[in-house]
């Protein structure tokens, strides 16, 4: 089972609709000791840092206590900023700090870089891993966001918007993708399976 998590800021019906269209059983716990039975977490997200905040002491070592036991843990846009240790758009709330580094606002040079950056964007792959197995470099995957993670030995892959941002990275079972993979067309899907066989 794939626990879906629920802090009020993710667009969950589109994520479920892609994991069930790849045949996964999705849930939604109520409650950090309704994790236990997972077998990979998923934390999606749109919107301000600070909506991470709900996200308590119970809930932040509850999803540790499950990477802990090698559980692969997703973070989809605004969820893979939290798996960072904070965010300059809201400088008092911690990430959950399994990955080096703070999220900045991207560098905007207007007119021909708006922020925020919405649509889509080539990936640029810059290192092998199971998560981006089949999906080639320049594959394009749709973006919204005004905030990015900074560019780490983590980084498997770029794209680019006024700056070079980490698009997706990776250490160990923690994986981030500051795009929607739910949105992304086949490539989108084929990330999310890839997750899935980290989870089998």
């Amino acid at each position: 089972m794939l626990a879906l998590i629920d802090y009020g800021a993710g667009n969950l019906t589109s994520v479920r609709k892609a994991f069930a269209a790849l045949g996964a059983d999705v849930y939604t716990p109520d409650t950090p000791g309704a994790l236990a039975g997972a077998a990979a977490v998923v934390v999606p997200g749109v919107g301000h840092f600070d909506r991470t905040r709900t996200l308590d002491e119970a809930w932040r070592a509850a999803i540790v206590e499950r990477v802990g036991e090698g559980r692969p843990l997703l973070g989809i846009c605004l969820g893979m900023q939290w798996l960072f240790e904070g965010s300059s758009e809201s400088p008092d709330c911690p990430g959950l700090g399994l990955l080096a580094g703070a999220c900045s606002r991207l560098a905007a040079a207007p007119p021909a870089v708006k922020v925020p950056h919405v649509g889509w964007n080539a990936l640029e792959l810059r290192r092998e891993s199971a998560i981006v197995e089949g999906v080639p470099s320049g594959a394009q995957v749709y973006f919204t966001h005004s905030f990015a993670a900074p560019v780490t030995g983590d980084m498997v892959a770029a794209a680019e918007h006024g700056v070079r941002f980490a698009a997706i990275v990776q250490r160990g079972q923690v994986t981030g993708v500051q795009f929607h993979p739910e949105k992304s067309g086949d490539v989108g899907l084929q990330i999310l399976r890839n997750f899935l066989e980290l989870a089998a």
